[in-house]
């Protein structure tokens, strides 16, 4: 754990500092094409279920999440995922970030911060239920900014092909391991495979 730790605080700032004229050109984006703030925050579960303020770019229309509970008929996945392909929420800046997956750089600042870590298990929103049996599991490592998981195709794969994923990261975790997912994750953004 510390290894990781000193990884992602080295790999964590040296992108934060790589990326931040990007940062700057999607915030004005952001900013100039729709109404609203540019960083949307959203509480997740993170190390042993301890709540964390995860940020992303803004991609939907501001309030956005105020109306997930009327398209509930509308998810596409199960499990504790809600994915729409097509969702109308989203702005057309907003597809082009979610499809580069440029709308998680702000999540940098929660590695940095110690909230998360480069990789491990996505992390959910937090939730009165839903970590019961094995899925709880996820929970005994820090959640990641890309994991095997997204390498593997992200929304193509159901609820349970995710648990599946995360379960045999978190019981087979090493440094090679987080290696070789970074190595992984430049391809699986470039070619947008599961990305809505």
């Amino acid at each position: 754990m510390r290894i990781k730790r000193v990884i992602d605080l080295a790999v964590g700032a040296a992108l934060l500092v790589l990326a931040s004229p990007l940062f700057l050109a999607i915030s004005f984006a952001v900013a100039a094409t729709s109404p609203g703030g540019v960083i949307f925050r959203q509480v997740r579960a993170g190390l042993d279920g301890r709540p964390f303020e995860m940020l992303k770019f803004r991609t939907m229309r501001d309030g956005a999440d105020s109306q997930r509970g009327t398209m509930a008929a509308c998810n596409e996945t199960n499990g504790h995922l809600f994915k729409i392909r097509d969702d109308p929420r989203v702005t057309p800046l907003g597809r082009v970030l979610r499809r580069l997956s440029l709308d998680e750089l702000p999540q940098l600042v929660n590695v940095l911060r110690g909230e998360m870590s480069l990789v491990g298990p996505r992390p959910l929103p937090l939730l009165d239920s839903g970590y019961g049996g094995p899925a709880r599991a996820r929970l005994s490592v820090p959640p990641g900014l890309t994991g095997l998981w997204q390498v593997s195709g992200r929304s193509e794969l159901p609820w349970e092909e995710m648990v599946r994923l995360d379960l045999y990261y978190v019981h087979h975790r090493s440094v090679r391991m987080d290696l070789a997912i970074l190595a992984r994750t430049a391809p699986a953004v470039l070619t947008a495979r599961g990305a809505h």
